[in-house]
């Protein structure tokens, strides 16, 4: 049993802390858990963190939210609106006004901060692998994640604990409450990696569904750098057929979409009946409109992204996407971890997969 619970959510993570308070005050005999806390900021547009209660002794979890890019401040009379680079800073703050009486601090960044710069492949800074030094350098002694976009990039921190978590559990429970009328066989359906990188999603979820499993791999043009990235050329498919398929395109994250508009285009064009996302998070950084021309051309059936990170209102309301919850699982990785339990069967699901697809097959009474 470690210290008494505490749970600080920053501002961009704040309706995730309220939540998953409510999930362990129920649990708990009604007893709350949320320590209050800001990062105000002066008119140049400095700042400074704050925790409204002692923490002395106690295991704290931090939440926040890098993504949550609807938080304004105001600087030099204007406003701004925080980019991940402000709310990892913040966090930095929360984590120095501890200033290190907390007998242990976790941080849990669902969206795991420049994960994306996780390799250098020239004269490059290695962002993602410098702010886990960072953390660990302050004192934080565990690192929660979610399906991190190269999970290798915890080698940089050999002696610290960083979990990196799938929840690929919610998909499969969210999506078969969804649909009723899905037929779970080689036959009938197909995982798609939607690149080389995606590869280890999909093959791990095709295992556990029985099914086949097909990836594009994106042909870019290295000679060209538009908005920091090279273009993408083309995206050539290897796979067995998917004629006739419900196909289920698996990645971590729809940043701008185009490429995953591209792929479902192309999987309807070869003959495919459904085209489901499953995209742990929904960044959609270039709005909506190309998804729902693209939903209204049947290009896809539905696509599923978390509650991890914020949601727009405006796409919770489109009828093209579903919201995965995932605040319940985080309750319930905080409740073990705080009670000193393991958490091997929270973050290896794929025992109680497979038992959700028995039971949606009729196989379990």
């Amino acid at each position: 049993m470690a210290g008494k619970l505490g749970i600080i959510a920053l501002e961009s993570a704040r309706k995730m802390g309220q939540d998953i308070d409510g999930i362990l005050s129920g649990w708990r005999d009604g007893e709350h858990f949320l320590i209050p806390s800001e990062c105000p900021r002066f008119g140049t547009g400095e700042s400074k963190g704050l925790i409204k209660e002692s923490v002395r002794d106690r295991d704290i979890y931090i939440l926040v939210d890098v993504c949550n890019a609807s938080i304004e401040y105001t600087m030099d009379g204007g406003k701004n609106r925080m980019s991940p680079d402000d709310h990892y800073q913040d966090l930095k703050r929360i984590i120095a006004a501890c200033n290190g009486k907390p007998e242990r601090i976790t941080v849990i960044m669902p969206f795991l901060y420049e994960s994306r710069q996780h390799r250098r492949v020239s004269r490059e800074s290695l962002d993602c692998a410098l702010m886990l030094h960072e953390l660990e350098d302050m004192g934080v002694h565990d690192i929660i994640t979610f399906d991190a976009h190269d999970p290798r990039v915890q080698n940089s921190i050999p002696l610290s604990s960083f979990e990196d978590i799938s929840p690929s559990l919610q998909f499969t429970q969210r999506f078969l409450r969804e649909y009723s009328d899905l037929s779970i066989d080689s036959r009938h359906m197909m995982f798609i990696a939607p690149d080389e990188g995606a590869m280890r999603r999909a093959v791990f979820m095709a295992s556990i569904f029985g099914v086949n499993v097909g990836m594009f791999y994106k042909r870019r043009d290295y000679a060209t750098i538009v908005d920091g990235v090279n273009p993408i050329v083309n995206h050539d498919f290897c796979g067995d057929s998917v004629q006739g398929k419900d196909v289920i395109i698996i990645d971590d994250m729809i940043s701008s979409g185009g490429s995953m508009i591209d792929v479902a285009q192309q999987l309807k064009a070869r003959g495919a009946s459904r085209v489901f996302v499953f995209a742990t998070f929904g960044l959609f950084t270039h709005g909506f409109e190309q998804f729902d021309r693209a939903f209204a051309g049947g290009v896809f059936d539905r696509i599923f992204t978390t509650d991890l990170i914020y949601q727009k209102p405006a796409l919770l309301e489109k009828p093209w996407y579903c919201s995965v919850e995932v605040h319940p699982y985080i309750a319930a990785i905080i409740d073990s971890m705080n009670q000193g339990k393991t958490l091997q069967d929270l973050v290896h699901p794929a025992i109680r997969i497979k038992e959700a697809i028995a039971l949606y097959r009729g196989e379990v009474r």
